[in-house]
């Protein structure tokens, strides 16, 4: 932010930063200047160690008597072997050691060559003179002390002074006392007859430390250099985590440098120590020059480092300073972003609390929803409470954004104060909403009083003149409780309660007094008809019965149908019409006073009320109980304080739990309870209200489908130590199983209501809106209940949702029928097996049974999938002799057949209702489909002509058996459908009854035809049987329970199709239509003489054929059962016609004479 770059770096801050520069720059040059004044190279002793140690020449620390520093060249005989490189690198380093002061007077080179050859002698001094890098004052030389070599010498020096001419002067010696002429013992070492102490392994550990030491602070004043520098350029970050992030840099850098400083001058304290050690053994013995200069230079890098240290601890003081209230202020600032949002979600939520309420339990639950909102708002204001004091804090220790604080700290509390005040102010609003509620309630619980008064005062008595003073008592002694419960006058409610007066409370209030003055004028009529019963002096009269004819004059119409006919003719407008305008017209249509009608429908209108009453009380309160769990228990398991209790099971099961309870409580809390609310003053049209909303009430089947999941998470984790936290903070009683169950117990609660407010209403106009609302909630429970069942089918590989609407299920005794089973098994099917059967659109499905062990929804039944039976494919018998609550399902022309048993006669008789109307609808929907594709292919086959007839004569005369067919009305006797489809077997494809298609047979798929229409087949009609029905929507006639039963077979006629060929008959045949078993044949049409048109489509042959022969030949193709029976009696074989609704004509079958 601004405020954070504009206060980068401060005054004091600024001067610390220069100060401690200063020192850095000032160490840097001690560190480069003092040890190394010269930029030659090398200027490290450990760069030349090896070449230094060989002592060819070395700086013992002498000097002169004018204070010039003496470098001896020791006796080396291996002189004119060192290399020119290392020679020359040698006289550099030791030049570069004494003070600038110093090496400015010039050098005094000792030369000793005491044992050497004066040739040797004379180039050492040639080659010294050529390469000595500094200044020279004075070159001593030690001849050598042998007779010969100092004869040599001297005859060079005489004849060859020329060679030795220097700028400085060389002086030969003969011996040392003549050095010391020149040079003092005290500053020769031993080996020239001096006393200095001088050890060259000593020195070259000396000078390689001090070096290191130099080196070590240099690098130590470049560290901190640019730490500095970096430290007062930094800018301050905007956020919480990178100013954390810089402050822990910069301290870790900080205390690295810290640590870097400390070895630095542990380092330098070490060899001050050590270059001091000569003076700590022997406190008589002095330094040399070279040895006080290193002790100097040591001592100086120490007290430079030392208060380079104190100016960086300064600087960083001052810097730290800063970073800590920079993260101070962007942690401020971070809190007051999120306390300020948190306070503006809240002003933003306060204001949706515009509603006042419709009743006083709607009054209460905003207040509760009030005191709620500000117990949870409380933590958000205290906490912008305390950052404001935590800014307050900030700004008396002087923080350095003390201008962007205070407005802050300002803001945060007119915040708080501005949404207390609110509270306040909606809190007030709300009390007086209740108390408005609690008055309108008062005054209608008096009206109700007093209708229920006048309703139950007897007629008869009131006509004594005792009877009616005792009632004009109770009369008078009710209305003077009314100067406490009623509304006195409507001006001062307007006035009072102005603030909380909406369009709808206003006319809520109007409605309450005018019922008010209803009430008050009923009672006043009452009054005066008793005042005048009560003043009337009556003499005794003889009882007598009533006439009949008086009963039925002229009789009253009740308030419920005055009522509906006046909503049929001014509609919905009328629904909250006031009471009390029925009442007075029903009293102004007695003559005289009111009849015994009259009083009836009182007493109903009073307990229609108390129904209305009790569905609304408890509606609120359910809403309310959902709001509880909601708020309570669902919304506290995404609380992140609340996070430790919640147990691992529990993580992310939010929607097991509690299932879609939400989406219940909006439906009814936004729009339910309203609708309602609405019908208050009319409850006998309350089934309306059920009606409009009958498919948002859907939503209860995936509660209740749900719940077995909820209730075993449940049991799991009951124990959980945040369920009894939230059970603590609500002051529930009971457990959250318990509230889980209250939408199961709603959703029940409901058609015991409706049938309660029916029972009151039978004459009303609502009746007829009632009984259906009630017939819906009690559809939805079934729908519930079979979805519970549905949900528990287990081992079923397809999708259930394929099989269409799931129309009944049940648990039934079921016995098993298979053709070609032993008779042993036969035997074993006298015992039925228990099957729970569901009954869908496409299929019916058969399932075992199964008990669960355990509690509550861990019991319920679950049910093992066995077997499934296509309904296209299925006939009914409806009755079975012996038992009338058995009837059959028959599969495949009775190939399997199953014998059910139900548990009452009413249960058998609604399933095969609902079985017969599944089947209806496929045969019509069959029949319409099979005449249309008939006809196309009667009027589009060209057919050859028989021997001896006209072509056109049988298929005018097959057209007109299809037109007199098609005119039939849709009968229900002798409804078949076909069991193949009308395509030929394709090669490698099982036969239709092959193993591998009976395993299939039970496989249930989706059908893209209206109920599996798909292969229908049309036969003759069935004959009456005195006690079976035989319905089937998959196999033909003749294999139907009936003719089964009977033994009977009437004459059939050839259907035209395709068939196969059982018998093969290569020499009976035509030459020209051999046929082979095996083969498909088409049967085109049937001529005269009892021919037929048939076409081989294995050898694509065609012939007329005699019907005698097709009788031993024919089986249909495809899937189609065989055509001659094994039940049919001798001498006659039975077809069945193989063509589905798309190649069949429908024409009857006939029997086929041999």
């Amino acid at each position: 932010m601004g405020d954070g770059r504009a206060a980068r770096i401060s005054v004091a801050e600024m001067k610390s930063y220069y100060v401690y520069s200063e020192w850095c720059s000032w160490l840097l040059s001690v560190a480069e200047d003092e040890i190394m004044h010269r930029d030659i190279s090398p200027l490290c002793a450990a760069d030349i160690q090896d070449q230094l140690k060989k002592r060819f020449a070395y700086l013992s620390g002498g000097r002169g008597q004018d204070g010039s520093p003496v470098i001896t060249f020791p006796d080396y005989p291996a002189f004119s072997d060192v290399p020119d490189k290392e020679f020359q690198n040698v006289m550099t380093y030791l030049t570069s050691i004494p003070s600038l002061q110093d090496a400015g007077i010039g050098f005094i080179l000792v030369i000793d060559r005491r044992q050497d050859k004066w040739t040797s002698v004379k180039a050492s001094i040639l080659r010294i003179a050529a390469s000595f890098p500094a200044n020279l004052r004075l070159v001593l030389v030690l001849r050598p002390t042998g007779l010969l070599q100092r004869t040599l010498s001297d005859l060079a020096l005489k004849f060859n002074r020329d060679d030795f001419n220097m700028k400085v002067p060389v002086i030969m010696l003969s011996s040392v006392p003549e050095l010391h002429g020149y040079i003092d013992k005290s500053q020769l070492t031993e080996d020239l007859g001096g006393t200095l102490d001088y050890s060259h392994t000593r020195w070259l550990c000396h000078r390689t430390a001090i070096e290191g030491f130099a080196l070590m602070v240099k690098q130590t004043a470049q560290m901190l250099q640019s730490f500095g520098t970096e430290l007062a350029e930094t800018e301050l970050p905007n956020d919480v985590p990178s100013t954390n992030s810089v402050l822990c840099a910069h301290t870790e850098k900080k205390d690295k440098a810290k640590e870097d400083m400390k070895l630095a001058l542990d380092e330098g304290r070490s060899l001050l120590e050590n270059i001091r050690e000569p003076l700590a053994k022997c406190g008589e013995q002095s330094l040399n020059q070279d040895q006080l200069d290193n002790q100097t230079t040591v001592q100086r890098l120490l007290d430079q480092l030392t208060e380079t240290e104190a100016a960086f601890d300064e600087f960083w003081a001052k810097h730290e300073q800063k970073l800590r209230q920079c993260l101070q202020l962007r942690q401020f600032e971070q809190d007051f972003r999120e306390v300020k949002a948190s306070l503006d979600a809240l002003a933003q939520k306060i204001a949706t609390f515009t509603d006042v309420g419709n009743s006083r339990a709607h009054a209460e639950h905003l207040l509760k929803d009030l005191t709620s909102f500000e117990d949870k708002s409380s933590a958000s204001v205290e906490r912008a409470r305390g950052l404001s004091l935590e800014g307050e804090q900030l700004i008396d220790s002087k923080h350095y954004a003390v201008d962007s604080i205070r407005p802050k700290c300002h803001e945060l509390r007119h915040l708080c104060e501005q949404l207390t005040a609110e509270v306040e102010r909606r809190r007030e609003l709300l009390s007086k909403s209740l108390e408005l509620h609690h008055l309108l309630e008062a005054s209608m619980k008096w009206c109700d009083q007093g209708i229920y008064l006048l309703a139950s005062q007897p007629v008869d008595k009131c006509q004594s003149q005792d009877g009616a003073e005792a009632a004009l008592q109770e009369i008078e002694k009710f209305l003077e409780t009314g100067a406490e419960n009623k509304i006195q006058e409507l001006s001062k409610i307007y006035q009072d309660y102005e603030s909380i007066l909406t369009k709808d409370l206003m006319e809520h209030v109007q409605k309450v007094f005018q019922k008010q003055e209803g009430m008050e004028e009923m009672f006043h009529r009452r009054q005066a008809s008793l005042k005048k019963l009560a003043a009337k002096q009556m003499r005794p009269v003889q009882p007598v019965a009533p006439r009949p004819e008086a009963l039925t004059k002229s009789p009253c119409p009740s308030p419920g149908s005055r009522r509906g006919s006046e909503n049929s003719s001014e509609g919905s407008g009328l629904r909250r019409g006031p009471y009390r305008r029925a009442k007075s017209e029903m009293s102004e249509s007695r003559p005289g006073r009111s009849s015994s009608t009259g009083d009836e429908e009182e007493s109903l209108a009073i307990l229609r009320r108390h129904v209305m009453n009790e569905l609304l009380d408890t509606e609120r309160v359910y809403v309310e109980e959902l709001l509880c769990v909601l708020e309570g228990y669902a919304a506290e398991l995404e609380n992140p304080l609340m996070a430790h209790l919640v147990s691992p099971g529990l993580q992310n099961k939010k929607d097991i739990l509690f299932g879609n309870m939400e989406e219940i409580y909006h439906f009814h809390n936004r729009i339910f309870l309203r609708e309602l609310e609405s019908y208050t003053d009319c409850p006998e049209l309350v089934g309306r209200c059920f009606l409009e909303r009958m498919e948002e009430f859907q939503i209860y089947e995936k509660y209740c489908q749900n719940k077995p999941r909820s209730e075993s998470l449940w049991r799991q984790c009951s124990d959980s130590p945040f369920f009894q936290e939230c059970q603590r903070k609500l002051d529930h009683k009971l457990s959250l199983d318990s509230y889980l169950l209250k939408p199961v117990q709603r959703i029940t609660k409901y058609q015991l209501l409706l049938k309660e407010m029916l029972k009151y209403s039978r004459s009303c106009a609502g009746a007829e809106h009632l009984q259906e609302a009630l017939s819906s909630i009690l559809g939805i429970l079934k729908a519930v209940n079979d979805s519970m069942h549905l949900i528990a089918i287990t081992g079923y590989d397809g999708n259930l949702s394929e099989l269409g609407k799931l129309l009944m299920q049940g648990s039934f005794g079921v016995w098993t029928d298979h053709k070609g089973h032993s008779r042993v098994k036969d035997l074993a099917r006298f015992k039925p097996r228990r099957r729970h059967l569901f009954l869908h659109e496409k299929a019916v499905l058969f399932c075992k049974k199964r008990e669960e062990s355990g509690e509550g929804y861990e019991k319920a039944p679950s049910y093992s999938y066995k077997q499934s039976l296509n309904m296209a494919a299925v006939g009914i018998t409806e009755n079975v002799k012996g038992d009338v609550r058995k009837f059959e399902i028959w599969y495949n022309a009775r190939e399997e057949v199953y014998t059910i048993q139900a548990p009452t006669p009413e249960v058998k008789a609604a399933w095969v209702s609902e079985i017969r109307k599944v089947l209806t609808s496929q045969l019509q929907a069959c029949r319409e489909a099979s005449q249309h594709r008939a006809l196309e292919q009667s009027q589009s086959l060209p057919l050859p002509a028989p021997p001896g007839s006209s072509p056109s004569k049988g298929t005018t005369r097959n057209i007109k058996k299809l037109e007199e067919r098609k005119t039939d009305p849709l009968s229900l006797e002798g409804y078949v459908s076909p069991t193949s489809l009308p395509k030929p077997p394709e090669k490698g494809r099982a036969s239709p009854t092959s193993p591998d298609k009976k395993a299939k047979r039970h496989e249930v798929k989706s059908d893209p035809t209206p109920f599996g229409v798909r292969g229908w087949n049309k036969t003759s009609q069935l004959s009456e049987a005195p006690e079976d029905d035989g319905w089937s929507s998959a196999e033909e006639l003749i294999n139907s329970s009936d003719a089964e039963e009977e033994g009977r077979v009437g004459p059939r006629k050839l259907v035209p199709g395709k068939y196969t060929v059982v018998l093969g008959d290569e020499k009976g045949s035509p030459d020209a239509f051999a046929v082979r078993s095996g083969d498909v044949v088409e049967v085109v049409q049937e001529g005269d003489e009892g021919l037929w048109y048939v076409r081989n489509l294995t050898s694509s042959k065609e012939s007329w054929v005699p019907a005698s022969s097709l009788a031993s030949l024919l089986c249909t193709s495809g899937s189609a059962q065989c055509l001659s029976s094994s039940e049919s009696s001798a001498g006659s074989t039975l077809l069945s016609a193989s063509s589905s609704c798309g190649e069949s004509c429908g024409v009857p079958l006939s029997e086929l004479q041999g």
